[in-house]
Parts: structure tokens; sequence; C-alpha cells
């Protein structure tokens, strides 16, 4: 195919396309050239108390050789997890979320001083997904006894947020039409149909509870643990075609 014949082709889909999209074939959502047009937007949320909760917590050592303080953490890290158990949490909702060794090096007097390996630190961190958060302040306990002495903190969510989605998403709709009745109604003109409709994102924002590195002193309180609340939230940017009344 040669150069003219290519133009000529392509020429010929561009204005079919035309005729397809302003013709009587028209789709319902293309505007006319000149057609009047309503933009809104509406967005919601939906709050719904969390079922399910994720701790972070683990042990950092450090000893003169990397062997001996893997070996260290690697001994508490164990107790941290028989411990877990004990309070009733099943072994696959327990999970080794980060294994991490480095050298520590000796302080520089000088510019000209080589750094020298001094010892090694390693830090075991372990995920334990929570089911009945009445077990959250237990978990935490445990594992500070057992030895963590780290706690990273403690983060709140939903095993299923697909209802909470859609019900964010249907008052976005919801609150976008009331307002383009009351903007038709104030403007003297009537919805003629939607032209468009698009969805500005559905976002979940689950609460955190920040947790201060634990000390070696603990006191024997109980952990307190509120789990707030699940903020899903959903927007829409709707198109209506509008005429005079």
């Amino acid at each position: 195919m040669n150069d003219t014949v290519s133009i000529r082709f392509r020429w010929t889909w561009v204005i079919l396309l035309f005729v397809l999209m302003t013709g009587p074939f028209a789709p319902a959502w293309a505007q006319a050239p000149g057609e009047s047009v309503l933009t809104v937007q509406g967005a919601a949320e939906a709050r719904v108390a969390p079922d399910v909760a994720t701790v972070r917590l683990g042990i950092v050592g450090q000893a003169p050789t990397a062997d001996a303080a893997q070996r260290r953490v690697n001994e508490v890290a164990g107790d941290i997890l028989d411990a877990i158990r004990d309070v009733g949490i099943r072994e696959p909702e327990i999970q080794t979320a980060r294994l991490v060794l480095n050298p520590v090096y000796s302080r520089q007097e000088s510019a000209e001083d080589m750094p020298q390996i001094v010892a090694y630190r390693a830090s075991n961190t372990v995920t334990v997904r929570v089911e009945d958060l009445s077990r959250v302040g237990r978990v935490i306990d445990a594992g500070l006894e057992a030895g963590a002495n780290q706690l990273e903190g403690v983060a709140f969510g939903l095993t299923d947020d697909l209802p909470a989605r859609e019900s964010a998403l249907e008052d976005a709709i919801a609150e976008a039409r009331r307002k383009a009745n009351v903007m038709a109604r104030a403007l003297d003109v009537r919805l003629e149909g939607v032209l468009s409709v698009d969805e500005g994102g559905v976002f979940v924002q689950a609460p955190r509870m920040e947790m201060a590195r634990a000390t070696a002193f603990q006191e024997a309180v109980p952990t307190p643990v509120s789990p707030g609340e699940v903020t899903v939230s959903a927007s829409v940017t709707i198109r209506y075609r509008i005429g005079q009344d």
C-alpha cells in the first residue's frame, strides 16, 4: 500500500468515526456541539469497626561476631514465637518479616582514620495477624515478656473491605446526584441525562497505634488497645446534560 492510499484509508476511518459519534448512532455519553453540561462532584465516607490487627515486634542484639549476634537474636526470636503461640495465635498467622545483620564500625577520630568493625548488630522482626482483637494486648505483652525489645506498632484493618467500598461509592454518587438536583433547580434547568461518570478512587484508611520502642523495664500492666474505626472514602465526578425548563 503506497503512501497516498494509506493516507486516504486513514481519513476514511476518521470520517466514519465522526459520523458514528455525531449521527443517530452516537453513544449516550457523547456530548453534542453547543450542548449545555452540568458537572458535579460527590464524596462520602464509610466508617467500619476493624476486625483484624497486625502486630509488629522484634528483637535487636549486638555481639562481637556476626555468628554470635545472629545466634542471640534467633534464640530470643524463638522464645517470642513460642510465647505468641501460647496466647492462642495459630502458626499461619505468625510470619518473620525482616532479618537484618549489619557491622558496627568504630568511631572515626579524624578523616584519615579507617573505620574498623567492632561488633555486629542483628535484628529479627515478626508480624502477627490477630483476628480476635481482644488478644492484641496479650500478644504484645507476651512478646515483650519473652524478650522483644522493639515494638513497631499495631495496624488495624478489615478482612473484607468490599462492602465498605461499595457503600462509600454509592453514597458519593448519591451526594453528587443531590448536588446536581439542587443546582438544576437554582439555575432553572432540568437534568436530561448522564454524559459521563468518573470514579475519583476509593481509599481505605486504617487506624494505626504507634508504639515506642520497648525498654528493659516493663510495667506489670496489660497493654491497652483501642482499635477505633477504619475509614473508607470514595469520590466521583458526574457530568449531566441539561436543558432549559
